[in-house]
């Protein structure tokens, strides 16, 4: 029995400490339930209070967007009732101006047939005294006919017969006096049209040389430029084909080379090489080749810059690049794009005084030199070889037999021909345009007359054209038609040897028979 009422006593125990360890735990658990209770309406009133402050924000934002978007859409209304006013204003002062246009039409219409209805009546009248006249007339050939003996076709024929007789005689003077003053003014506005062309195009001219001087900033760099044992100097030569003079000139290199494309890729070769600081073989190679792709762009767009300040449109791709290499040619020291560029401008203009085409002109211009530039060098005159590139390139007839004929080594078939002519003896032989000076160019026209001058039989020479053209004047008594042409040849041949002169000298040699008598 103590047994058992241990046991009962132990269970009654455990579920009073187990009641007694609930109610502890409940009320802990309350206590904590409020707690956090708390600490989430604190939070949520904290969200409350931040959503509230965002949608008050967006409100806001939303309101002046709208406001901004209202005020836009009034501005455009506005600008539209503004243009719908000025629009029916406009209208207004038309349909105004339509009215009295309508009005006046009116009033000069009833004015027209008020002059219609008056010339119908001076018409009238005009025919009633013209078939008074005519029988007046009638009657009067009748009395005529009847005084004079002949009938009226008589006295016509023999009054026409001296009419003639006396017209052509008259007709005869006033045909040569017409004649002589269109030849003195012939020449006097052939004169005036070369002075205008040459006085509206002023054009700079530009020397150039066989060399290129390279600037350094000191001489250590030009030890940099040899290399060891030359091989720097070696390579850029090689890859430029220029030669590289490296001498005692302080701060200074020469670059020598005919060829002014090459003296410039080995220029800018030098530049960048220099500026970069890394000279040696492999990358001397490297930066030739980017600058001669450089230069090639570099002269397309020369050549299209040039067309398009010209406005020259409708070139073939490969016309402009010949024309952008006329920038690193020169010809006797003058540039040949500058010349040709000249050339252009003053046929353009001479064509506009003829009243030609003076586009046409000033393409064949341009042109006219492409066959100083090819890619290869045939054995043909550079006149002949740029009219088969125009023709290659699809330029118009006119055009390429301007470029061929330019140096009369074919026959000219247009007038564009001579124009271009004159206008490339203008920018080419003129006093400075090359060079000479003034004082070496007299004293070379001075050697040329004197030279024909000394064959016999030579009466008088006249060097024209500024040297292109030697006239050379014989008697006709003292040579034979044969002779002149030996005399010719002769001239040309000892020119060729003993003198030195830009392009070509025409030789002209006048064998002529004159008789002279006046009428007093």
């Amino acid at each position: 029995m103590n047994w058992i009422d241990i046991l009962i006593g132990a269970a009654a125990g455990f579920v009073g400490g187990g009641a007694l360890a609930y109610l502890i735990w409940d009320k802990a658990l309350k206590k904590k339930k409020d707690s956090i209770v708390a600490e989430a309406k604190s939070e949520g009133d904290v969200i409350k209070k931040d959503k509230i402050l965002q949608a008050k924000e967006k409100f806001l934002q939303l309101k002046s967007e709208h406001e901004k978007y209202i005020h836009d859409k009034n501005s455009h209304i506005n600008n539209l009732e503004n243009k719908l006013k000025q629009r029916e204003n406009g209208l207004n002062q038309r349909r105004d101006e339509l009215n009295r246009k309508t009005k006046e039409f009116e009033t000069t219409r009833k004015e027209v047939e008020a002059i219609r209805e008056n010339l119908n009546a001076q018409l009238q009248r005009v025919e009633h005294k013209s078939e008074e006249l005519d029988k007046l007339y009638r009657q009067h050939v009748e009395k005529l006919e009847q005084i004079s003996g002949l009938s009226a076709e008589e006295a016509k024929s023999q009054l026409v017969e001296s009419l003639q007789e006396e017209a052509k005689s008259e007709a005869v003077s006033y045909i040569n006096e017409i004649m002589e003053e269109a030849k003195q003014t012939a020449n006097k506005e052939a004169k005036k049209i070369v002075v205008k062309s040459i006085q509206r195009v002023a054009t700079e001219t530009a020397i150039e040389n066989a060399v290129t001087i390279f600037h350094i900033e000191s001489d250590e760099i030009k030890g940099r430029i040899i290399g060891r044992e030359g091989r720097n100097i070696r390579a850029l030569e090689s890859a430029t084909g220029v030669e590289i003079v490296v001498d005692d000139t302080p701060e200074a290199i020469v670059l020598s080379a005919f060829d002014p494309v090459r003296r410039e890729i080995a220029r800018l070769a030098l530049h960048q090489l220099v500026t970069d600081g890394r000279i040696h073989p492999a990358r001397i190679e490297e930066v030739v080749q980017k600058v001669k792709k450089q230069v090639e762009e570099e002269v397309v767009e020369t050549g299209k810059r040039t067309a398009i300040d010209l406005g020259i449109h409708g070139l073939h791709p490969e016309l402009i690049r010949l024309i952008g290499k006329m920038k690193y040619r020169s010809s006797y020291g003058q540039n040949l794009l500058q010349h040709s560029r000249e050339v252009a401008n003053l046929s353009a203009i001479m064509a506009s005084e003829l009243g030609l085409n003076p586009k046409k002109a000033k393409r064949a211009g341009l042109l006219h030199d492409i066959g100083k530039v090819p890619d290869d060098e045939p054995e043909l005159p550079h006149a002949v070889l740029g009219m088969k590139l125009a023709e290659k390139y699809k330029e118009k007839p006119d055009i390429a037999n301007a470029i061929g004929a330019h140096h009369d080594e074919v026959e000219m078939q247009s007038l564009l021909a001579p124009i271009v002519q004159v206008c490339d003896a203008i920018s080419g032989a003129r006093p400075g345009a090359r060079r000479e000076v003034v004082e070496s160019y007299i004293k070379r026209l001075k050697d040329l007359e004197d030279l024909a001058l000394s064959y016999p039989g030579v009466m008088k020479t006249y060097a024209i054209q500024a040297g292109r053209e030697l006239r050379v004047i014989v008697g006709a008594d003292k040579m034979s038609d044969q002779e002149t042409e030996q005399l010719s040849f002769d001239i040309s041949k000892r020119i060729q040897d003993e003198m030195t002169y830009p392009g070509q000298i025409k030789i002209t040699v006048i064998r002529e028979t004159r008789a002279v008598s006046y009428a007093k």
